[in-house]
């Protein structure tokens, strides 16, 4: 049973074309600060282009194109950019934005703004890092007990934009329960992605002895998948990063196999999974739809202006 919809969601794509795009125009190397996106693959395709990757900017050359990654970035981050006189393409989803910016809205009027995500992923410290003085995170139903306020009738949640949505609603009503005037966010922080993709899962794992997740280990929305499947009544759930992987004794007594994919997975993957399914007598693919995405992101402006100025020269040239 092959879930749709699954794979790259338009951030994603965004973000990969970003860096493919930045190579042809300025030529390699382009740095990248931190992984595009959360995927071994991709990383290690673009690396074979030109992309170089780096943890920090200091280790990016001055002058040079630096492009930050998907998740976002704290303020502080632009700002040492400007320092090294670095050409930065943010290709942030938009949608991780949009976060951002509730974040810097509700902390101008004084909120306290309680973030749940899992702390130290990317997207948490960078929303984080747009009003640390207002933002505390709140790691999961767990962590509700640690919350601290100022003001009972001052406080509104947030997300990261890629988690368990039931783990998050559980974690919220936990937080109601204690803080009765908690405001939500004006719209869902959970990317649609993200909740299409669990919602998938969750139709076909009751029928599956075993789901095999496509995804790398530091892909949040990918654990996420697992999990769900899981808990939704898979017997098993593995996640792996290639078909190779795959270990024969997972599938052994097996008759229904799910296949998914986190949102920063390409597809070719999935297909090679599935080619390594059939080879072990699961030939009958059927695809189950829940929903179909056709949202597009345009790609970061600073880009796209270069590339409009790189064609006009190629014109006046001709």
């Amino acid at each position: 049973m092959l879930a749709k919809p699954r794979g790259y969601c338009a951030g994603v794509d965004r973000a990969v074309q970003t860096v493919e795009e930045a190579l042809k125009l300025y030529g390699a190397p382009v740095y990248v600060r931190k992984q595009i996106v959360h995927n071994k693959h991709v990383v290690s395709t673009l690396e074979a282009r030109g992309a170089v990757f780096v943890e920090e900017n200091y280790e990016v050359p001055e002058g040079a194109t630096v492009v930050f990654s998907a998740h976002g970035v704290a303020p502080e981050v632009h700002d040492q950019a400007r320092e090294r006189n670095l050409k930065a393409i943010d290709a942030t989803c938009p949608l991780v934005t949009k976060v951002h910016h509730e974040a810097k809205r509700f902390a101008a009027e004084d909120y306290d703004i309680l973030l749940i995500g899992h702390e130290g992923h990317e997207e948490v410290i960078g929303t984080a890092g747009e009003a640390p003085a207002h933002i505390q995170l709140v790691d999961g139903p767990d962590d509700v007990a640690n919350v601290v306020i100022r003001d009972p009738a001052k406080v509104v949640w947030l997300s990261q934009t890629t988690l368990s949505v039931d783990e998050t609603m559980e974690t919220v009503a936990r937080l109601k329960t204690r803080l009765p005037l908690l405001q939500s966010p004006p719209s869902d922080d959970i990317c649609y992605a993200t909740s299409n993709r669990q919602h998938v899962i969750k139709e076909i794992a009751p029928e599956c002895d075993v789901v095999i997740v496509v995804g790398s280990i530091n892909s949040s929305n990918s654990v996420r998948l697992v999990e769900v499947a899981l808990g939704a009544g898979a017997r098993a759930g593995h996640l792996v990063d290639y078909a190779s992987e795959i270990q024969d004794e997972w599938l052994d007594g097996a008759t229904t196999v799910g296949v998914s994919s986190g949102a920063s997975v390409p597809d070719e993957l999935v297909m090679e999974v599935l080619a390594r399914l059939a080879d072990h007598g699961f030939g009958e693919v059927t695809e189950f739809t829940t929903a179909e995405e056709r949202l597009t992101f345009s790609l970061p402006q600073e880009l796209r202006r270069d590339m409009k100025l790189a064609a006009a020269a190629r014109a006046a040239a001709s």
